[in-house]
């Protein structure tokens, strides 16, 4: 499996991600730690639940992209490591 299209295709998956916890706390107030912040709770609590949140959710993500690049690179790939083009193709089921 060639290592620098796998890398690049992990960075693009988690690219979304990367992004909306950049922007967390900065542009944009997470609803939950809003919401928490409202009701009387220590902000510093709320953050910290909300960070945990993110942490999943990104570890979510990189699990399932991690998953997506590797079936596709097993499937379009045969032992050689050779690019089989043919296995994308549908099969004709009649």
């Amino acid at each position: 499996m060639p290592g620098h299209e796998t890398a690049g295709a992990l960075r693009t998956g988690l690219m979304p991600i990367v992004n909306a916890m950049a922007a967390t706390g900065l542009v944009a107030l997470p609803g939950m730690m809003t919401g928490q912040i409202l009701s009387g709770v220590d902000p510093v609590e709320a953050v910290k639940y909300q960070t945990l949140i993110m942490f999943l959710i990104a570890g979510g993500t990189g699990f399932g992209a991690l998953t997506a690049v590797l079936a596709g690179a097993w499937r379009i790939t045969d032992k050689r490591h050779r690019l089989r083009l043919d296995r994308l193709a549908a099969k004709n089921t009649r």
